[in-house]
């Protein structure tokens, strides 16, 4: 009886995967070992602390970068532009996937086409605008930004509502509903898993945005948890302790967030992108 062959490859695919998840899990590493650093520990950036129950670091982040108010920002801007983003993506997507008129194709290439413009090209019209309209330096610009930068929210739902069948809509009709009653009462209720899919997504996506942040609220008194962080570093040194105490809290609802929902990520994606 002949043993089974060796197979060369199969070592090479543990030893990649193990590369894997080492460049995976090591960032968080050296994250949380710093968090919980003193001042005085100042050996290696790799080596574990003195003791996991100093919290001097997570102290000073609450204290120092205002991180209860830049929860707050941060909460405001997430809500605001959701909201936003789920209504016109639905109001849209429905016209053109529900609605047959002349330039649709345009329409939906105009879309298409805007996703492929650099943002950074952009900016310097777009800050003119939003300072013009008296929205710089306030929680407005982010909002107005997020929600009608990103198109992302109508392709989500197109892929949905291609999938419901269009015999509801006429069923609708013949009792005598409008356009707008067969959005509100049939459409709506069967784009939950497409609501949720894009909820998940553009919150992790604006929680961890800098750039606009940064750029449109330079004042004090709007920081979000994303700018927050940069209160401990200077032009020529940075309090690595603090940052890393920071990181870790503000992870903390990202993780929390993905680890619940995370079956709806895929489900709606999946479930988007396959006909039925």
């Amino acid at each position: 009886m002949t043993g089974k062959k060796f197979d060369p490859v199969q070592p090479i695919k543990y030893v990649l995967l193990l590369a894997a998840v080492f460049i995976v899990l090591f960032p968080p590493y050296v994250v949380l070992v710093n968090a919980f650093k003193g001042e005085d520990e100042g050996s290696s950036p790799f080596a574990l602390p003195k003791s996991f129950m100093n919290f001097d670091n997570f102290a000073a982040v609450f204290e120092r970068a205002d991180l209860t108010h830049a929860f707050l920002n941060t909460l405001i801007i997430i809500v605001a532009s959701l909201a936003g983003n789920i209504v016109l993506g639905t109001m849209v997507a429905y016209v053109l996937g529900r609605i047959e008129f002349r330039g649709k194709q345009i329409v939906l290439g105009g879309f298409l086409f805007a996703t492929l413009i650099p943002t950074i090209t952009t900016q310097v019209v777009v800050f003119s605008l939003l300072q013009g309209f008296g929205l710089y330096n306030t929680l407005y610009a982010p909002i107005l930004l997020f929600i009608g930068a990103d198109v992302i929210q109508i392709y989500i739902y197109l892929q949905f509502i291609k999938n419901i069948p269009y015999e509801l809509d006429e069923s609708a009709m013949m009792d005598g509903a409008s356009l707008v009653r067969i959005y509100r009462s049939v459409i709506i209720p069967l784009l939950g898993p497409a609501t949720a899919t894009l909820v998940i997504l553009k919150t992790i996506n604006i929680y961890n945005e800098l750039y606009i942040p940064f750029l449109y609220m330079p004042k004090q008194e709007l920081v979000v948890v994303s700018t927050s962080i940069m209160r401990f570093a200077g032009n020529n040194q940075a309090q690595w302790g603090n940052i890393c105490a920071a990181i870790l809290l503000i992870m903390i609802p990202t993780v929390v967030l993905y680890l619940f929902l995370q079956k709806y990520i895929f489900s709606g994606v999946t479930s988007g992108a396959v006909k039925g």
